[in-house]
């Protein structure tokens, strides 16, 4: 895994996604109420909606396009659409208010 530097944390808005580039992947970025940061695979896996322009609501993102319910924490698609199946979740850390995440 590698650690790669992203942006400042006073950039994210709370429970507001954004959309970040990182090599091939297109990531959405969540500040949660309770301050945590999620990242995700930023692709609803039921008809590629784009994650970070959907509703935050405590730690799940509701897909734009259809609401599919996702869990930040793990990528889990929450019933009763559990069959769409997960997206892929990635590792936060902050260091001096600088956001990284882990590819």
């Amino acid at each position: 895994m590698e650690k790669i530097k992203l942006f400042n944390v006073s950039e994210l808005e709370p429970q507001i996604g954004k959309k970040v580039f990182v090599e091939d992947e297109e990531i959405g970025i969540f500040l949660l109420e309770s301050g945590d940061i999620k990242a995700i695979s930023n692709r609803c896996p039921h008809k590629n909606g784009p994650l970070s322009e959907g509703t935050v609501s405590e730690h799940y993102v509701f897909c734009p396009l259809h609401d599919r319910k996702i869990d930040l924490n793990d990528g889990q698609v929450q019933a009763p659409d559990e069959a769409d199946g997960c997206v892929k979740t990635y590792k936060t850390e902050v260091e001096d208010g600088v956001l990284y995440i882990w590819i």
